[in-house]
């Protein structure tokens, strides 16, 4: 059985927290497992007061939906369902940019998501983190 460990979380911070840096952002990169469990959150230097519990929704929502929250977005931006899950989740799962199914094996154990930077800068710094991962 293949799951999420904190091995594989902090592996997958490190390089979420080495694309920020490359990026010049600030960034908070949480882990989750694959039913959204934290596994690990660092919170960057300098970033906003909520970015830790913004990130861990990113992550939750890639984990959950098992897709980058980056298509989440662009399905919220078309309103209807996908509009309404912060309030439905009560801001538990957010489709909002800046978070990555992380993926091993075939199968989804987590998702990582990021907080810091704009959306694209968060999305790019997930996507690091999640492709870090791989087998």
């Amino acid at each position: 059985m293949i799951q999420m460990t904190l091995q594989v979380a902090e592996t997958a911070v490190r390089a979420a927290q080495d694309k920020a840096k490359a990026l010049g952002t600030p960034m908070t990169v949480t882990v989750v497992d694959e039913a959204g469990r934290l596994v690990l959150s660092a919170r960057g230097d300098g970033t906003g007061f909520f970015s830790p519990e913004t990130s861990r929704a990113k992550a939750v929502a890639a984990a959950a939906f098992k897709r980058p929250t980056k298509e989440l977005a662009e399905l919220a931006a078309q309103g209807g369902f996908w509009a309404l899950v912060p309030t439905v989740l009560q801001g538990q799962a957010l489709p909002t940019l800046g978070g990555t199914p992380i993926v091993r094996g075939g199968q989804v154990i987590g998702g990582i998501g990021c907080g810091g930077g704009t959306g694209q800068q968060d999305q790019e710094c997930s996507d690091a983190g999640a492709a870090a991962v791989k087998p």
